[in-house]
């Protein structure tokens, strides 16, 4: 017990001081781009190095896996240049024993970084489009999706349109049981819409079973007119109305699943974030296996030599392991493979492989 306490301290300050390095590295790169992005003479250094900041924790929560193979690394040799995994194997223990410690802590990492780590990161990444956003004067998202359906805006400076729609196709030019809001260059409602249906065409929403009323009437109610077909003016587009989703990795886990079932319920396709919510739960046992991975290339004594040769051998095999992982990720959310074998997959081979490497250089 005292020995596997010594390994798992050893572990996770080995970590602690490679990730500490990579968040300065991060923090560095992040901040010249933010400084090559805006112009001084619009955004002041303080605000850029905010910016920096806001962006770094998802750069390094991206590259959570390759701090843990070389973190693995980094501690496997340094146990073998002091002779201690030598003195481990000689007091009886095995190899796959030495490294019960080290895989505990990776999977207490990986919960973490899922449980705490995920939610700090969308808040942030939120904040930094937001600001982003703000300071380059890009528009803002143009979708909603909430319990009741989606909601939509659209317009300019003079008016502005609010679109509210139980359901739509999976691109959003279609729009089932919506109302369009109509707010004047005062800023108050101007119109309001009901239609069964709603489709965007160029440049304009075609109305299908149209009921209007008109704001500046005494009684709107009275004077509401009804149209078969109406023809609504729109700076829409479809492409602009997709790019408008919180991607996945902007919502924070815990809240994830009622997203995805909003989505659904409000008729667009939740792959992409069900993909993300599965790819985040098999994170502690991809950490888990880049520990491995790590291990059965690097414990071994110096005195065999070749010691530079496994480290390569090391970082190759964990950096196929990510990308592999990553591609698996693209053919998930594509609908080429299923989700959960998109997801998990990769994970559980990549611990099934490195496992029979050691069982066949240690105990076999």
């Amino acid at each position: 017990m005292i020995l596997h306490r010594y390994f798992a301290r050893r572990f996770a300050m080995t970590f602690a001081g490679v990730a500490g390095v990579f968040l300065a590295i991060l923090m560095l790169l992040d901040l010249v781009e933010q400084v090559r992005k805006f112009s001084s003479e619009t955004v002041r250094f303080v605000d850029m190095l905010g910016l920096a900041m806001l962006h770094v924790p998802e750069s390094l929560y991206r590259i959570l896996p390759l701090i843990m193979i070389l973190a693995t690394l980094t501690l496997f040799l340094s146990l073998a240049r002091t002779s201690e995994l030598v003195v481990t194997r000689a007091s009886g223990r095995s190899a796959l024993r030495s490294l019960t410690a080290p895989v505990i802590v990776a999977l207490i990492i990986g919960a973490v970084a899922v449980a705490v780590f995920n939610p700090i990161v969308a808040a942030t990444s939120k904040q930094y489009e937001l600001t982003a956003g703000r300071y380059a004067a890009t528009p803002a998202s143009v979708l909603s999706i909430s319990r009741d359906g989606l909601w939509l805006r659209q317009g300019d400076d003079a008016s502005q349109t609010v679109i509210s729609a139980q359901r739509a196709n999976l691109d959003g030019t279609e729009l089932y049981n919506v109302t369009f809001i109509g707010f004047g260059a005062t800023g108050g409602p101007a119109l309001r819409l009901e239609a069964g249906k709603a489709t965007l065409a160029d440049g304009a929403w075609q109305l299908t079973g149209v009921k209007e009323w008109r704001f500046d009437s005494d009684n709107p109610e009275r004077d509401a007119t009804l149209y078969p077909q109406y023809t609504l003016a729109s700076n829409l587009t479809p492409s602009r109305i997709l790019d408008s989703f919180a991607t996945p990795s902007a919502i924070p886990i815990w809240e994830l699943p009622r997203f995805i079932a909003q989505l659904e319920s409000a008729g667009f396709s939740a792959r992409k974030h069900l993909m993300w919510l599965h790819m985040e739960l098999s994170l502690p046992l991809l950490l888990a296996a880049m520990v491995l991975v790590g291990a059965g290339f690097t414990m071994r004594h110096t005195r065999f030599g070749r010691t530079g040769l496994m480290v390569l051998l090391a970082l190759a095999m964990g950096f196929s392991l990510y990308f592999i992982r990553n591609f698996a990720q693209i053919l998930g959310e594509n609908g080429q493979i299923p989700v959960l074998l998109a997801a998990w997959g990769p994970p559980v081979a990549a611990l099934l492989l490195p496992l029979g490497l050691l069982l066949h250089w240690e105990d076999g």
